[in-house]
């Protein structure tokens, strides 16, 4: 089963037992990490399926009801008048240099992601939310090439310092504003590679989406090494974390 099966499923409280993902042990160096985080994310999903079976009607999806984990310090808390608008689980890689110098650390080069909608996720089941990024990380990447929701959105950076989404037709193009360090129990990679940093990213001036602000957190993998010591000039390190939108008023964004 494709990661994007796993949130269609997700999405609707299936009530039919999940088969199994398809990904390859041989290629993790952390098996044990990798069934932890999938055991953790089927109990949790299992108990959700039992509690939609009792229910009278199924719940209401409002993604405006959503709340949006509480970041470390500094990392600040989302503008006053702003309303989440969009809830996407990323995957894909982080990306990095080296240059001549091994014993120099790697320079982050952007990052390329796929983008799944989780809103209804974050609005029903956050407990369920918090879990996917461990759960999405051990998946390959290529596994999300084949399946309704690659349309979904994408992410990437369109220069150094500019990261940009496009959330199924609504481009966004922010500029970082701050970040965090990932907390300690943060989930790490397929190689054990620890948790990138949560960020907070605000909209770019000029930018003409009704979204001032994202956040990028529950971060899974995706850090580089220390050094360059025995890496290519330009490697890949596999990351999955949440990405939360919130919308605010147009003119006053771009009179920031």
């Amino acid at each position: 089963m494709r990661f994007s099966v796993l949130v269609c499923s997700l999405a609707g409280v299936a009530s039919a037992a999940p088969t199994f993902p398809d990904f390859n042990l041989k290629n993790i160096l952390n098996p044990d990490n990798t069934l932890e985080a999938l055991s953790d994310y089927f109990n949790t999903l299992a108990t959700r399926v039992q509690l939609a079976k009792v229910l009278a009607e199924p719940p209401t999806c409002d993604v405006s009801t959503a709340k949006i984990p509480t970041a470390p310090e500094p990392l600040p808390s989302p503008s006053d008048g702003l309303a989440v608008s969009h809830v996407f689980v990323g995957r894909g890689t982080q990306n990095y240099t080296c240059g001549e110098d091994a014993s120099e650390a790697p320079k982050a080069a952007g990052a390329l992601a796929h983008l799944f909608d989780v809103g209804c996720i974050a609005a029903l089941y956050p407990d369920l939310l918090t879990r996917l990024p461990s759960m999405a990380v051990q998946f390959n990447s290529t596994e999300l090439g084949a399946s309704p929701l690659t349309a979904t959105g994408i992410h990437y950076f369109t220069d150094a310092t500019t990261p940009y989404f496009n959330l199924g037709g609504e481009d966004v193009h922010c500029k970082k504003a701050n970040d965090t360090t990932a907390p300690s129990t943060a989930a790490v990679g397929q190689k054990g590679e620890s948790a990138v940093a949560w960020l907070k990213l605000d909209a770019a001036p000029g930018d003409s989406s009704k979204i001032r602000e994202v956040y990028r957190v529950d971060t899974a993998g995706g850090s580089p090494p220390a050094t360059c010591e025995g890496m290519d000039k330009t490697f890949e390190v596999q990351y999955s974390a949440t990405y939360w939108f919130f919308d605010g008023d147009e003119v006053d964004k771009n009179s920031e």
